[in-house]
C-alpha cells in the first residue's frame, strides 16, 4: 500500500523529466560550460614556481631582449628599462614587479552578439581553435591540400554550432589569397561572418592594422561600439625565441593596443631548438619573454587587455621534428598555466593538437592528454584544442567536430567531483537497500541528475557490438562528415546583414562568394 503513491508520483516525474530532456538545458544547468574552474592539477610546487619566477627575472635583468623597434625602445626605456651598448633591452626586477602589480587581473574577450563572452581570470577554463595551419586534411581522400578562405569560413561556421568550442582563433591560413593585406582582411571577414564567438587573428604588417580596424568599426557599427566590445583580438608573436623581439610584430602590437584590441602575447619557443630542452628551462624562457611583453604593452597603454601567452612547444629530439602531441607538451602547457596563476594574470597556452596526420587513435590519445591536463591545471585559454594535426601543419573539419565530444569529456574532468549531502547520497542508499528494488536504475534521483552530472557524446559510440552491427556498423569519421555537411548546408546565423555585407564588399576586396 505504501509503495503505490510513490510509484504514481515517480511515473509523473519521469514523464516530466523526459519532456525536459527533449529540450536544451539552460547554461547554468549544463554539466559542462565555458569558464568552469580548474586548477586542481599542480605539477609544479610553490617552491618550483618561485624559482621559475626568480630565474625569469634574472634572465630579463642580465640577458634582456634584442631587436626591439625604435618605438619599442622608447616605450620601454621610458618605463624604466635600460638599453645596453649591445642593443639589448634589459628589465630591472623592480620594473617588472611594478607592472605585475598594476596589470589587468581579468580580461573579457567579447563575442559579437554578447551571448558567448569569455571572462578570463583565476582558473576559469576555455577551449578553442588556433594554429594557422597551411593545409587542410581531406579525410575521404586521406591527403593534404592547401587551405583556402572558404575552408576558414567553413571552420568558423562549424565552430558556431559546437558548444564546447568557446572561441575561434584563426586555425588556418588563406593560401589562395596571395596579397598579404587582402589575406589579413579576408581572414577577419571569413571568421566574423561565420561565428559570433570571439575571434583571434594576426597581421603580417603594421600598416595592415588600420584598414582592418576600419573593417571592424563597420562590423561593430562604429568606433565607439567597437571600443566598448572588441570582439576580435590580436594574436601577436612579439618575440622570436630565444630572447629577441620580432620587430614588425611589435609594431603591429603597438597599433593594435592603440586601437583597443586585446593582445595575446605569444612566445612560442621550441624546447631543444629555440628554447632550453628541459621543461623547466623552456617555461623560464617563455615566462621571461611574456613578462617583457607585459611591460611593453603596459608602457603603451597602462592596463591594456593582454593575455599571458606562454606557448613553448616540444621537439622529438631524435629527429628534430615538432611534437605537439607528447606528454612533455602537456606538462609544458600545464606548468605554464600554473605560472599564470602564480602571477594572477589571464593566460593561454597550446594544447589539444596532434602529431597524427588523420583523426585516428593516435590523435585521440594525444588530443585528450593535453586538453585534460591543461584544463585541470586551470588554463584560461586552451588554444589549438580542436582540429589540429601533423604538428600544426594540417587542420581538419571532421576532427574539429569530433573534438567537441572530446573537449566535453575533458571539461567534465575539469568540473571534478562535488561533495555535498545530496551527492553523498546516503538517503538514496538507505531507500534502495532497505525499501527499494536493490538498484538505482530509474530512481527519481538518478533520472533527475542524469543531465546535470553526466556528459554524453554526440558521436562516440556506446552501443553493444550487436546494436552496432544492427545500425550498419557506423564509423566515427563518417558520422563527422555527415554532421559537417549538415552544418554547411545552411547559412551561418552570424552572417552579416545584406546592407553591411554590400558595404564591406564595396570597401574591401572580399574573396568569399556572396
Amino acid at each position: 500500500m505504501n509503495d503505490q503513491p510513490r510509484t504514481t508520483s515517480r511515473s509523473g516525474g519521469r514523464a516530466a523529466r523526459r519532456a525536459a530532456r527533449a529540450s536544451a538545458l539552460p547554461d547554468h544547468l549544463r554539466p559542462v560550460r565555458p569558464g568552469m574552474e580548474g586548477g586542481t592539477y599542480k605539477p609544479l610546487s610553490s617552491k618550483d614556481l618561485e624559482r621559475i619566477h626568480k630565474a625569469a627575472l634574472q634572465a630579463l635583468e642580465t640577458i634582456g631582449l634584442a631587436d626591439a623597434p625604435a618605438s619599442g625602445i622608447e616605450y620601454l626605456v621610458n618605463a624604466g628599462c635600460t638599453l645596453g651598448e649591445d642593443g639589448r633591452v634589459r628589465f630591472p626586477p623592480s620594473v617588472v614587479e611594478d607592472v605585475l602589480a598594476k596589470a589587468n587581473r581579468a580580461v573579457t574577450l567579447y563575442s559579437r552578439d554578447g551571448k558567448t563572452d569569455l571572462v578570463l581570470k583565476g582558473s576559469r577554463v576555455h577551449y578553442g581553435t588556433a594554429g594557422a595551419a597551411v593545409h587542410m586534411v581531406d579525410v575521404e581522400g586521406r591527403e593534404y591540400r592547401d587551405s583556402t578562405v572558404q575552408d576558414l569560413h567553413d571552420a568558423a561556421r562549424i565552430c558556431e554550432q559546437l558548444d564546447n568550442i568557446h572561441f575561434v582563433q584563426r586555425p588556418m591560413v588563406c593560401r589562395d589569397i596571395t596579397d598579404n593585406l587582402e589575406m589579413d582582411l579576408n581572414t577577419i571577414y571569413a571568421c566574423c561572418s561565420g561565428t559570433f564567438k570571439h575571434v583571434g587573428t594576426s597581421f603580417t604588417d603594421p600598416g595592415y592594422v588600420a584598414p582592418a580596424v576600419e573593417m571592424l568599426h563597420m562590423i561593430a557599427g562604429g568606433e565607439e561600439k567597437w571600443r566598448e566590445r572588441p570582439f576580435v583580438s590580436n594574436t601577436n608573436c612579439f618575440v622570436v625565441p630565444p630572447m629577441k623581439f620580432a620587430t614588425e610584430s611589435c609594431q603591429v602590437m603597438e597599433e593594435c593596443v592603440k586601437a583597443g584590441m586585446p593582445i595575446l602575447l605569444l612566445s612560442a619557443g621550441m624546447a631543444g631548438a629555440t628554447a632550453p630542452s628541459t621543461i623547466a628551462g623552456a617555461i623560464v624562457q617563455a615566462t621571461a619573454e611574456c613578462l617583457a611583453g607585459l611591460v611593453y604593452v603596459n608602457a603603451i597603454s597602462p592596463g591594456a587587455p593582454a593575455v599571458f601567452g606562454t606557448w613553448p612547444f616540444g621537439l622529438d629530439l631524435r629527429t628534430g621534428a615538432m611534437s605537439v602531441g607528447s606528454g612533455e607538451q602537456a606538462l609544458l602547457s600545464a606548468g605554464c598555466a600554473q605560472m599564470h596563476k602564480f602571477y594572477d594574470l589571464p593566460g593561454g597556452a597550446a594544447a589539444g593538437a596532434s602529431d597524427s596526420k588523420l583523426p585516428d587513435m593516435q590523435a585521440g590519445w594525444e588530443q585528450m592528454c593535453s586538453n585534460v591536463m591543461t584544463g585541470l591545471a586551470g588554463l584560461n585559454m586552451v588554444y589549438e584544442a580542436a582540429g589540429m594535426h601533423s604538428s600544426l601543419l594540417g587542420f581538419c573539419h571532421e576532427s574539429l567536430i569530433l573534438s567537441d565530444d572530446l573537449i566535453g569529456q575533458a571539461q567534465r574532468c575539469v568540473r571534478g567531483i562535488e561533495v555535498s549531502d545530496d551527492t553523498l547520497a546516503l538517503d538514496q542508499i538507505a531507500q534502495v537497500c532497505l525499501e527499494g528494488p536493490g538498484h538505482y536504475l530509474g530512481t527519481d534521483e538518478t533520472l533527475g541528475r542524469m543531465q546535470l552530472d553526466y556528459v554524453y557524446p554526440s558521436f562516440g559510440d556506446r552501443t553493444s557490438p550487436k546494436e552496432w552491427a544492427e545500425l550498419g556498423k557506423p564509423d566515427l569519421v563518417e558520422k563527422a562528415i555527415a554532421r559537417k555537411n549538415e552544418i554547411l548546408s545552411t547559412p551561418s546565423p552570424a552572417r552579416f546583414d545584406p546592407a553591411l555585407d554590400s558595404d564591406l564588399r564595396d570597401k574591401f576586396n572580399i574573396h568569399l562568394p556572396v
